[in-house]
């Protein structure tokens, strides 16, 4: 498998099918505005100048599609999901760096982050700039575990960001610190290659691996790891950037309003990060991840869409795939069975509209529907479903917290029966196979691609 080491031999390795943005362009809307066009290409973008900022880079769209992702693990589009699931069920113990070219500049106390860093203003209405694809890393002060994730920061101007801590282990941690009224010291990680990313989302749970072994396990090398140099944390080596700092106790500020991965803006009262130094290589690249893009659904479908297709697949006999349907922030899922009964497929309906507390919307389907082909799944909506027999509403559940439709708190959940059952009434029509692939061929011969 093809390892790498950083963000840079990712994107050295990329070669032309990465988007190369000569002209400098304003980080003000006008960056995110050409990630979001190119995410629905599946295109990498890589912006080559920066206004004001000589030699700063912008890289984005990184997993912007199942082959970029896949590219990044160093397997195949069909083994995705399953080599993602093994190696994240396992760790590779990361390792002293021997060197740190992110500390090669360091800022201590820097009186502007701003200045420094080239934040990203992503839609007309959010409330300031905002980091999308830092990895916060922390120690719980209760049991020094290391936890590590993904979490939005608006930036408030000055050496401070307010920040998103609705999930755990981090918002665990934030709690077992201020219980003692103590800070929260934090590096948020930006630059990463995308093995490691996808590893700060994985669910893992208490007993599971330390998610830095896991970023391991992905990547196929152990990671490096150096010491921080104003707070008692360990980072990775190789990163473009490292923002340390501290979580202020029992302090709540707005933050927001931010159009978040479900496509509507989102306000909360969190937490805020002071920020005690800044480290970076000469010449870093910036990350950059536009929510409500397809980067965000590659992300999402790898830490939640594989972790649920797993604990399915122990649980009911004949599920075999499972798709988050993209744009829905993994709110609505389609699930695929073969050979499984009508009871069975209740069963699965319940079951993981439990598992997952994000979803809220499963449509199952047979194994003659491709559940990434939307058309497809809408064919057996329509001829396979019938609302009254085959709806089931659960009640009085956990609302998700950026869930703009979710009311106090608390919502319902929906799931769908859209198998065949039995009888030739409900056989798909097709074509011999033979015809097919006389057409492809001749297809082929004309210069058009058969999807």
């Amino acid at each position: 498998m093809m390892t790498y080491r950083d963000l840079r031999a990712f994107l050295d390795d990329l070669g032309s099918e990465l988007l190369r943005v000569s002209a400098p362009l304003d980080p003000k809307f006008e960056v995110a505005g050409v990630l979001r066009e190119a995410a629905a290409l599946g295109r990498p973008v890589l912006f080559e100048q920066v206004p004001d900022r000589p030699g700063v880079r912008i890289a984005g769209n990184l997993l912007a599609s199942r082959r970029l992702a896949a590219k990044a693990l160093g397997t195949s589009e069909d083994k995705l999901f399953e080599v993602y699931a093994e190696r994240g069920a396992r760790g590779l113990a990361p390792e002293i760096a021997a060197e740190v070219p992110v500390q090669e500049i360091v800022h201590h106390n820097p009186p502007d982050v701003g200045a420094l860093l080239p934040l990203l203003t992503h839609h007309a209405n959010d409330a300031a700039p905002f980091l999308t694809c830092g990895m916060v890393l922390a120690r719980d002060p209760a049991t020094g575990m290391r936890g590590m994730g993904v979490h939005r920061m608006m930036y408030k101007g000055g050496n401070r960001f307010g920040i998103l801590l609705a999930n755990p282990p981090l918002s665990l941690y934030l709690a077992n610190a201020e219980r003692t009224g103590k800070s929260l010291e934090v590096a948020i990680a930006l630059g990463v290659d995308p093995a490691m990313l996808l590893a700060s989302i994985v669910k893992t749970g208490p007993l599971g691996p330390d998610k830095m072994e896991v970023a391991g396990s992905l990547r196929g090398a152990p990671v490096e790891l150096a010491r921080a140099l104003t707070v008692d944390l360990d980072i990775p080596a190789r990163a473009e950037v490292i923002i340390e700092g501290r979580v202020l106790p029992g302090l709540r500020e707005p933050e927001g309003p931010f159009g978040e991965n479900t496509g509507a803006y989102f306000t909360n009262e969190s937490p805020v990060v002071e920020v005690t130094a800044i480290t970076h290589r000469r010449d870093f690249i910036f990350p950059a991840l536009v929510p409500w893009t397809a980067d965000v659904d590659t992300l999402l479908q790898l830490a939640g869409g594989a972790e649920l297709l797993r604990q399915l697949k122990s649980q009911v006999r004949g599920v075999i795939d499972l798709e988050l349907v993209p744009g829905t922030s993994s709110f609505a899922a389609v699930a695929v069975v073969k050979n499984c009964p009508p009871h069975e497929v209740r069963r699965l309906i319940h079951l993981a509209l439990n598992l997952d507390r994000r979803l809220k919307v499963l449509t199952v389907v047979d194994d003659d529907v491709d559940p990434r082909n939307p058309r497809e799944v809408a064919w057996a909506m329509s001829t396979r479903f019938q609302p009254a027999r085959d709806t089931v509403v659960v009640d009085g559940c956990e609302g998700y917290i950026i869930d703009p439709s979710s009311s106090g708190g608390s919502g319902s959940k929906i799931g769908f029966d859209a198998t065949r059952g039995s009888g030739k009434a409900f056989d798909k029509i097709d074509m011999p196979p033979a015809a097919v692939a006389k057409a492809r061929a001749v297809l082929a011969e004309l210069g058009c691609v058969s999807g």
